[in-house]
């Protein structure tokens, strides 16, 4: 009597990619984004699980998909443009360029920022609607009152302006200094907060 026996199972490379968009595909987003419209230009809004990552000027950094590359390579590449799930950022934006709101209630995830990075947001994050700081000040609030200009390398890579309020520190003088969608957006947003500076 002969045993039949099973043959072994071969690999097949296309069938293993196929296998594996097919799990990408159903596999849940790390990342879900939108792009929303506002005064001060369209904003590639993205957002984790744990919170709101970026909030990109959209013409400022390259475009959408040069946003999205980033997004990708630092964070995931598994994204999803699912405005749905970021409409309380929307409603809270829309609140606030009409006047309505004058804090942010969005949970953040500071995964984009390094840990001094993190600490220099936290303090300018802490500055309160209408009022404005200065580099120093906000560094001396991150536990490091030398380090205005390393602030300020921070601040210029803040991955959340407006809800972030990086427009709301300036020079030690008062003056305007540089700003991450460019100093027309930083008037602007000063602006609306009835700050005008000379």
């Amino acid at each position: 009597m002969t045993e039949d026996r099973l043959a072994p199972p071969t690999f097949d490379p296309a069938d293993a990619a196929a296998a594996a968009k097919r799990f990408a595909a159903s596999a849940p987003a790390d990342v879900h984004y939108a792009l929303v419209d506002s005064p001060v230009g369209t904003l590639v809004a993205a957002a984790t699980p744990r919170g709101l990552a970026t909030l990109s000027y959209e013409d400022f950094h390259g475009g959408v998909d040069a946003v999205l590359d980033n997004l990708a390579t630092k964070l995931s590449p598994r994204m999803l443009e699912a405005p749905a799930k970021l409409d309380d950022v929307r409603r809270e934006l829309d609140e606030y360029f009409e006047g309505r709101r004058r804090d942010f209630d969005l949970k953040i995830d500071w995964a984009l920022a390094s840990d001094f990075g993190r600490r220099i947001l936290k303090a300018t994050a802490a500055i309160p609607f209408g009022e404005i700081s200065t580099y120093g000040k906000v560094a001396a609030k991150a536990g490091n009152a030398k380090a205005s200009r390393a602030a300020g390398r921070a601040l210029g890579a803040n991955p959340i302006p407006i809800v972030v309020p990086c427009h709301r520190v300036v020079g030690t003088n008062g003056q305007l200094t540089g700003y991450t969608g460019g100093l027309h957006r930083k008037v602007a947003l000063l602006q609306i907060e009835g700050i005008v500076l000379g």
